[in-house]
């Protein structure tokens, strides 16, 4: 009886933290995920990263043109733009479901040790694992720290399972993405 005590609220935060995932990625797929819009773009993402990596692969027996080269750049770099901008319709629609449910647990768990750190963590860390905890015993840790552990570990492995992570050759673009390093 002790075991399940000690452990119910740890559980009770990362099970509701896997339920807001999964209500997460069933509204990104309603909204995203299941447009004929968004699978075009993945596949011209897929196709323009092939094709980049072939004519950039050292076995292309000819020199690689660099107006092609900076043709299919520029395409994959316009592709994963509107694949990003595409994504952000959802975002404000999940990003209210996480405030939301954040809202709950906070009320719920507030002041409530819930969970204990194996260590003392360092100082920047030791502000959001003690947050609104009382006491100074920092390996205890808050309600705030393990849904934000739970839901950015439960809601990236989830989207590589369920198939919806962004192709690799999107994963560094974004709608701001890091200027190109070539020297003219």
């Amino acid at each position: 009886m002790a075991f399940s005590l000690k452990y119910a609220d740890a559980l009770a935060v990362v099970s509701i933290s896997f339920v807001t995932a999964l209500l997460c990625e069933a509204i990104s797929w309603l909204l995203i995920y299941r447009t004929s819009s968004y699978k075009s773009l993945r596949q011209s993402i897929d196709r323009a990263s092939k094709k980049l990596d072939s004519l950039k692969s050292p076995s292309n027996k000819s020199t690689p043109n660099s107006k092609k080269l900076d043709r299919v750049e520029t395409s994959l770099k316009e592709s994963s733009r509107d694949l990003s901008l595409a994504k952000f319709k959802s975002g404000g629609v999940v990003a209210g479901v996480l405030i939301v449910v954040f809202g709950l647990l906070n009320s719920m768990f507030e002041g409530k040790v819930v969970g204990k750190l194996p260590f003392e963590p360092i100082p920047l860390v030791r502000k959001m694992s003690h947050r609104g905890l009382p006491g100074t015993d920092w390996t205890d840790c808050s309600m705030v720290f393990l849904y934000m552990l739970c839901s950015i570990s439960i809601r990236t492995n989830l989207q590589k399972f369920l198939g919806f992570a962004p192709p690799r050759a999107a994963a560094g673009a974004g709608l701001f993405p890091m200027p190109d390093q070539k020297m003219n």
